[in-house]
């Protein structure tokens, strides 16, 4: 179980995305992968194996976060700002 929290902090306006069909609340100018972790999202992705796949780096360098915003494949959750409306489901590997 991922046990991520956001930090009491000043704000942008509250988003509306989706991960698998399920709506998490974000909010603006945060990353995509921040605002997955925050929501309890336990695996970006799968390995070939069934294993999560989680933020590894959270700065570009891996594709760990890696995940499919808007049917785009292999878009890094944690170069990603999140936007009202995006549609983010498991990357899947092949």
């Amino acid at each position: 179980m991922v046990k991520a929290r956001r930090l009491a902090t000043k704000r942008g306006g509250e988003l509306r995305i989706t991960f698998e069909g399920e709506t998490i609340t974000a909010f603006e100018g945060e990353t995509l992968a921040s605002a997955l972790l925050a929501a309890g999202v336990a695996a970006f992705s799968l390995t070939r194996t069934g294993e999560p796949r989680l933020p590894f780096c959270n700065m570009g360098t891996c594709f760990d976060c890696a995940v499919r915003v808007d049917d785009r494949e292999l878009v890094r959750a944690c170069l990603t700002d999140v936007r009202e409306g995006m549609q983010v489901r498991r990357q899947e590997v092949k």
